[in-house]
């Protein structure tokens, strides 16, 4: 879904975000921009991460929060601001509305990691959880509104909170001046439309591109005038925006030069990355930018990119998972099906040879009800952790050599044959 422009807002110009600079100054962190050599091995580009997961709410949305805030009147400030935002923004508008004195609510969707849900009430906020999308969250944040008479603080459809974003990219320029490219991840567009501004200000012959998760593809829909469908569990929740901005629509399709969808498993392939070689913690949204990178590297390679890593809040149980998922996707932890006649001592025998050969059990489960087992026998299904292809089909020559025939179990991930 998306909106018609609302010509009753002024377009956001360089100026507000110069004057967003002044207003940030020393309230929030001038987070590092440093090259990323591993992730430059792997994607072919020459990448430079800007580190916005390292703000105090660990994501990039203090900007916007703050600079709108601090517009505010004395009374509008006594009325107190309400938002609805999926975790992020809600984390920034709690914790500068309590820095400020604001009483602040925030809607948040039913479904929003637990671990933000607590860190915006740590903040000091009012949480009221509401709704499976940010859409009906927003439903119930514009009935409190109307009803308390409190400031509408949106998470990207407002000028001020652009004007915010959009000063990442000037710290960008500053510290990498010659960057051929921006890929900045796509909501609601707010800090695609304010980076977009200020990067073309600075230096008018840089590429935007914007970066989707594939399930949600609005801006994409508003841009193209297509109707791909919108909706379902995505990793990066964060940007799971069914209904793109009036004031971020018509600066994307101004100064945006192209969109990507990026799937969901180079969203969990690209969070591992980040944690595995760049040693930082990246949500699904914060890494859609090296995950379209990873899914179209000739779009990028040659190309000094800039990446915005733009937040870190994910789910420690969701992590674990995909550190185990890209393990399962590398064939380093794979199972194996081994017929072995059903006596004692054997399963004794199986775990001494894979101990012997180096690998790692992690599960082991009987199945002695198969038809295609014999009576006097049964499978063992295993897994286990192993070095590479080479390793796997060492330990499967074993296992035949000792009259235990083995075959590899697809899970739909692995890599190896």
């Amino acid at each position: 879904m998306t909106a018609a422009p609302d010509a009753s807002s002024p377009p956001l110009t360089y100026a507000d975000i110069l004057a967003a600079r002044a207003v940030l100054a020393g309230q929030v962190m001038r987070t590092p921009m440093l090259p990323a050599p591993p992730l430059s091995a792997i994607t072919g580009a020459e990448v430079f991460v800007k580190y916005e997961n390292l703000q105090v709410t660990n994501s990039f949305k203090e900007r916007g929060a703050l600079v709108k805030l601090a517009s505010l009147s004395a009374d509008e400030r006594r009325r107190g601001v309400i938002a609805m935002s999926a975790g992020n923004h809600a984390q920034a508008v709690a914790l500068h509305a309590s820095r400020l004195g604001i009483p602040a609510t925030i809607v948040m969707p039913v479904t929003t990691p637990f671990v933000k849900v607590a860190a915006t009430r740590s903040h000091g906020a009012t949480v009221v959880l509401d709704g499976e999308t940010l859409a009906e969250s927003q439903v119930r944040a514009e009935a409190i509104q109307a009803a308390e008479n409190r400031v509408w603080v949106h998470p990207y459809d407002d000028t001020a909170v652009m004007a915010g974003q959009g000063t990442i990219a000037c710290e960008m320029l500053e510290d990498v001046p010659d960057l051929d490219m921006l890929v900045i991840p796509i909501g609601g567009g707010g800090l695609i439309g304010g980076n977009a501004v200020a990067a073309k200000a600075i230096r008018p012959g840089i590429s935007i591109i914007g970066v989707e998760a594939g399930l949600y593809p609005s801006m994409w829909n508003a841009i193209h005038g297509e109707n791909r469908p919108v909706g379902g569990p995505t990793l990066a929740e964060g940007i799971a925006v069914k209904i793109v901005g009036r004031s971020t629509l018509p600066v994307v399709r101004d100064l945006v030069d192209d969109i990507l969808l990026a799937s969901e498993s180079d969203l969990e392939r690209a969070v591992n990355l980040y944690l595995t070689r760049q040693k930082t913690i990246a949500e699904g949204a914060g890494a859609a930018g090296l995950a379209a990178m990873l899914a179209a590297p000739e779009r990028f390679r040659g190309a000094r990119v800039g990446l915005i890593l733009c937040g870190g809040n994910i789910d420690p149980r969701i992590l674990a998972s995909i550190m185990v998922r890209e393990l399962e996707r590398e064939g380093r932890i794979v199972s194996v099906r081994i017929t072995i006649p059903d006596r004692p001592g054997v399963l004794g025998m199986v775990a001494t040879l894979l101990g012997r050969l180096g690998a790692n059990i992690l599960g082991v489960e009987h199945r002695r009800l198969f038809l295609d087992t014999p009576a006097k026998g049964t499978k063992l299904d295993v897994t286990l952790e192993v070095r590479d292809g080479a390793h796997l089909h060492e330990i499967l020559a074993a296992l035949e050599a000792e009259g235990l025939p083995a075959t590899r179990i697809e899970t739909g991930g692995g890599q190896l044959g």
